[in-house]
């Protein structure tokens, strides 16, 4: 008899999942220092080759605007937190999607996701 499908997995399991996977990147013989970007560390596994070099050029704001993105904060959570205007919040996240060559806005989220969302 066959069995029956397995449940799919909520947000925060994938999420695990890939935290999961990233962790055990890491402990492999030979994987990659981590990165510094700026003052944040990031596992190397979760930086993507093509965009090391550029991250690598950003200044500090524009570092910390896309940590708090990746942490799912709202362009006036980001604004309230760093003491700035939303607007320059949204030139910080444009002029960082510029530098990266990315399409978007949701590239750019879902970039800073996979450099800051926490792992833990």
């Amino acid at each position: 008899m066959a069995q029956p499908a397995p449940e799919p997995l909520t947000e925060d399991e994938r999420l695990a999942a890939i935290a999961e996977l990233l962790r055990k990147a890491d402990a492999l013989p030979g994987a990659a220092a981590p990165v510094s970007l700026g003052e944040h560390i990031v596992e190397a596994a979760r930086v993507p080759r093509r965009h090391r070099e550029s991250l690598l050029r950003l200044t500090p704001m524009e570092l910390t605007c896309i940590r708090f993105l990746g942490w799912g904060r709202s362009n006036g959570d980001i604004a309230t937190l760093l003491l700035i205007s939303e607007n320059t919040v949204r030139v910080h996240l444009s002029n960082v999607a510029r530098k990266l060559e990315l399409d978007g806005m949701r590239e750019l989220a879902a970039l800073a996701g996979l450099l800051f969302y926490p792992s833990e």
